[in-house]
């Protein structure tokens, strides 16, 4: 079983930068994607930014130009830096690994942005 751990959440003022991790463990197979979902209260959980194995990244509109995605593929970690905070960011952010065509989803992490 694949175990998917988000950190770094936390609250920030409007305006301000934060780093995702997450870190994906307990498998021997290649992860093919990485990706980064939100979900505000009232509103759906929305993709942010994905990576594949091969280094493709892919962005919301709603985000991009503000936040980076990025990987560490030798430690299956992936990071979201988020600059240019606004309070619409705030959310649960979840992080996802898809292995051999599986979805294994972390626990969440919260992020306030302060307007």
């Amino acid at each position: 079983q694949v175990h998917v751990v988000e950190s770094g959440g936390g609250l920030v003022q409007a305006g301000g930068s934060l780093r995702l991790s997450c870190a994906a463990s307990g498998t021997i197979f290649g992860i093919n994607l990485m990706e980064w979902y939100r979900q505000a209260p009232g509103k759906e959980r929305e993709a942010v930014a994905t990576i594949s194995s091969a280094g493709s990244k892919t962005y919301s509109n709603s985000v991009k130009g503000r936040f980076t995605i990025s990987r560490d593929n030798a430690k299956n970690t992936v990071f979201l830096q988020m600059n240019s905070l606004k309070s619409e960011d705030t959310a649960v952010y979840y992080c996802a690994a898809v292995v051999l065509g599986t979805i294994h989803w972390g626990q969440g992490t919260q992020v306030t942005v302060a307007s």
